[in-house]
């Protein structure tokens, strides 16, 4: 096993987290559009990067 593996992407988290709480696969494309459309808007920048008044 490689010790300097990377953390998973932000995508495959969201995913995983998504389905450890059982919501549907079309519920999971569903978010995972919205938060590509999101990050698209802010300038694709990650999403810990944004600020407060941007979140807003």
């Amino acid at each position: 096993m490689d010790t300097h593996s990377k953390p998973p992407k932000l995508r495959n988290r969201i995913r995983v987290t998504l389905r450890v709480k059982r919501y549907s696969p079309r519920t999971e494309k569903t978010y995972c559009y919205w938060i590509r459309y999101f990050i698209r808007f802010h300038g694709v920048r990650h999403p810990a990067g944004i600020g407060c008044r941007e979140m807003e």
